[in-house]
This record gives C-alpha cells, structure tokens and sequence, in this order.
C-alpha cells in the first residue's frame, strides 16, 4: 500500500526528503508549519487517511485525539531522552522525535563591532534585529521575551497569567525591533527571517540550526559570526521543541507506516538532518558532525551549551495552540501599530482564560 504523507516544508526541513524517493510514497501535505497544521486538522476531522505525519512536541497535545500511541512500537533507545521526554504526553509516546530546534544568534561581524548580550543592549544600540512577525515564532518570540526578564505565562497550576508588566514591556520591546526593521517584518515567517539575513537586509537574527546549511554555502558566510542568544534582565533563554513524526489513526497500514517512522528516525535520515545543520534527535548521528570551520564548531558549542541552559518550551496542552494563535494575532497588531502594547497582552489573557480558564 502507498503510504500517504503529510509533511513540513522549507530549507531547513526539505533535504530530508529525498530518503523518501525509494519508499511508496504519496506525499499529500507539504507546507511550512502552520499551514500543515491547517490541512492536517481538516483531513483528519474528515477522517481523510494520513498514514505519517511530521508533528512538533508543542502541537501533538493538541492532536492526540487523531494519533496513534507508539509506545514500544519505534526504537527510541538511540534517541535523546530529552527529545523522546518532549514527545510524550498523558505517558503516551504520540510522536517520535526527529529534531531539537532552538534558537541562537547570528551576527554580522562587518556591521556590528561589540557584540550585545542583552535584549536591551541590542536594542539600545539601534540594530536591526530579525524575528518571525507572526505565528508560531512571533508567539514564541514573545515568550522568551517575558520569561528572559523574570516574567511567566502560566502558573503552576497551568492557568494564564500573561497579563504582567513583563508581558507588556516584552511587545513594546518587540515593537522597537520591528519599527528599527524593515517595514515588512510583520509578514515573516521563519524563512523570510533566514533569507533576510542572508539578504543583508537586518544586522542579526535568531536562527534555529537548520538555517546553518544556507549560511554555510552563503557569499556572507564569512561575515557571520553565531553568539549566545541575548539574555533578559533576569535569566538567558531560548524557545524550542521537537519536529517529530507521528501516525494517525486514521492510517491504514500501521506497521508499514511504523516502519517508515523508524527508518526517518534512525541514523541515515538523522545525518541527513545533522548535515543540513540541525540538532538531529539521534545521539549517534549527532555525534558523528564534523565541524566544516571554526565558525561551525562555535555554531555548535552555543546550541549544545543552550539546549542545557536555555531551552524552554510550552506546557503540554491540547488547546495551547488556540492560545498561541489568538497570542500572536494580537501583538501582531501592535506590530503595525493597530493597538498598544497594553491592550495587546490584555487581549492574550482574555483569549487564554476563555479556553483554558482563569484564577
């Protein structure tokens, strides 16, 4: 049977994929995440088939109620426990770990003498600074922003509390970067803040490790330098999570399908990924990565530094997602000046109590 496919999209993500030529295949979804979450969540409401699906740790929660459990079903003993630990919810393995992505900072030498350390060194100097203007990475953008400066958005009992003064000191910083950055900012997603850097059209940007293959062969290659990603006022972090694969429950063959998830996570297709410049779930793989330059052995001592002591990541879920989209809706508005940066967080909280509740 030909397994159907649903995949994410973009140069990070697409080198992968030719280990996909010799297998029956039909590749039925392939966009950047969001819109794959889109088309996932309609066909599978539907009940449309999708024997394999890339998912990410933060949005499997969500999509548990479509995923089969694969617990002992794939071989995670080769796979860091961090990663197949983020993949897990309620106990249930409902995806396996492909990648670990987090953000570092990429600098251009030629244009900035003095690295900064800050958020607000960054911005008191007048870069211009690259981030994702909207969805997924403005939201987690944010985040960093008001955890950085001693800030939550959940307490611990999983409740919102965005509606702090680091919250809004965290979009009004955002809105500095964006009024210092070109004016289509706001209508970046991950890619466009890559090529942007590449472009020459902003002086540093947080990238996630599989923008390092386009660095790497870029004709700036030797302008760029990577760096810690800045601190907050009160602690140093970076957003991160887990691409993954998953199978549905509407597949219709689950070992084939079990057998493909295997073979996309074994060691093959996690150097294929580790090449390309990700953080590859697969230790051994990992392990395996040469750095090409100095520049590269850097590149890789601060994610490896940073995934010990900087990386945070979402609560496990399953409507964080609505909280994330009505979250970056809103300081997306503040972004083009449609509303202040105060109304913006109200409205995240206001959103956020009405799907997970409030004190």
């Amino acid at each position: 049977m030909t397994l159907r496919v649903a995949l994410v999209g973009g140069p990070m993500y697409d080198h992968l994929y030719s280990l996909l030529a010799d297998q029956d295949v039909e590749i039925v979804v392939h966009a950047d995440h969001p819109t794959l979450n889109r088309e996932v969540a309609a066909m599978l409401e539907r009940g449309d088939r999708i024997d394999v699906l890339a998912t990410h740790s933060k949005y499997a929660p969500s999509q548990a109620r479509w995923l089969q459990p694969l617990n002992g079903a794939v071989d995670t003993s080769a796979l860091a426990p961090l990663a197949v630990d983020l993949c897990r919810f309620d106990g249930a393995q409902y995806c396996v770990p492909r990648l670990i992505d987090v953000r570092i900072m990429w600098v251009r030498t030629d244009r900035v003498n003095a690295v900064p350390n800050t958020w607000d060194d960054l911005a008191g100097r007048g870069m211009v600074f690259g981030f994702p203007g909207r969805e997924s990475g403005l939201f987690g953008t944010f985040f960093e922003l008001v955890v950085g400066a001693g800030g939550q958005l959940f307490d611990d009992d999983g409740l919102p509390c965005i509606d702090s003064p680091e919250a809004v000191a965290a979009v009004d910083q955002l809105c500095r970067l964006a009024a210092a950055a070109p004016a289509d900012l706001p209508t970046w997603h991950y890619d466009q803040v890559d090529r942007a850097l590449l472009d020459g059209r902003v002086d540093a940007a947080g990238i996630w490790p599989g923008g390092w293959g386009p660095i790497r062969n870029s004709s700036l290659a030797n302008k760029l330098t990577p760096h810690p990603y800045p601190s907050g006022a009160h602690r140093r972090v970076s957003y991160a999570g887990c691409h993954a694969w998953a199978v549905p429950t509407t597949c219709a063959d689950v070992p084939a399908a079990t057998k493909l998830v295997s073979l996309l996570t074994g060691f093959e297709a996690n150097a294929l990924d580790a090449a390309g410049g990700s953080v590859c779930a697969h230790t051994g793989a990992f392990a395996d990565v040469s750095p090409v330059n100095e520049t590269d052995r850097q590149r890789l001592a601060i994610t490896a530094e940073t995934i010990q002591t900087a990386m945070i990541t979402y609560p496990a879920h399953p409507r964080f997602p609505e909280v994330e989209d009505a979250g970056w809706q809103a300081i997306h508005d503040a972004l083009r000046g449609m509303r202040t940066a105060k109304s913006a967080v109200k409205e995240i909280q206001a959103r956020a109590e009405g799907v997970l509740g409030g004190n």
